[in-house]
């Protein structure tokens, strides 16, 4: 990979060359290797950079945390979520050395994903229903309803 020395934002250029060092115009073949050299250089249109302001951030999270009235509360919350996290990663782990069944699991998954695209994706009266009952249970869960 070649990278150009200019700073800021780069764009790739793709050009394939062969395995022989000759000029000659690549194509496809079988039994042919092919080396492929992506270059980064600056887009001169590009004159945005996007910058990261820690301090601002953790300024905010300080304050947020201070309007907090039960910290232990929010601290329990918070210890509740890394546990459940690590207990679901070990689990995960579990099924996944078991022989078999991480394929299941793929054609599970699969099948679901393929059920709720036909059932709440595909048509418009299906996604209107589906934005209905997320608006209702953002709802609930906020407590403004």
């Amino acid at each position: 990979m070649m990278l150009s020395a200019k700073s800021g934002v780069p764009a790739l250029r793709v050009q394939r060359r062969s395995a022989a060092a000759g000029a000659r115009p690549v194509r496809p073949a079988v039994g042919r290797c092919q080396k492929l050299v992506v270059r980064a250089e600056q887009s001169s249109s590009s004159t945005e950079t996007t910058s990261f302001d820690s301090e601002k951030v953790l300024k905010d999270l300080q304050e947020k945390w201070e309007a907090v009235d039960n910290k232990g509360a929010v601290a329990a919350y918070a210890a509740g979520a890394v546990v459940a996290l690590w207990l679901s990663s070990t689990i995960v782990n579990a099924i996944n050395a078991v022989p078999l069944l991480p394929k299941l699991m793929e054609l599970v998954g699969l099948g679901y994903s393929a059920w709720f695209t036909y059932r709440y994706l595909l048509f418009k009266s299906s996604r209107e229903e589906l934005m209905k009952d997320i608006g209702e249970l953002s709802k609930k869960i906020s407590g403004s309803e």
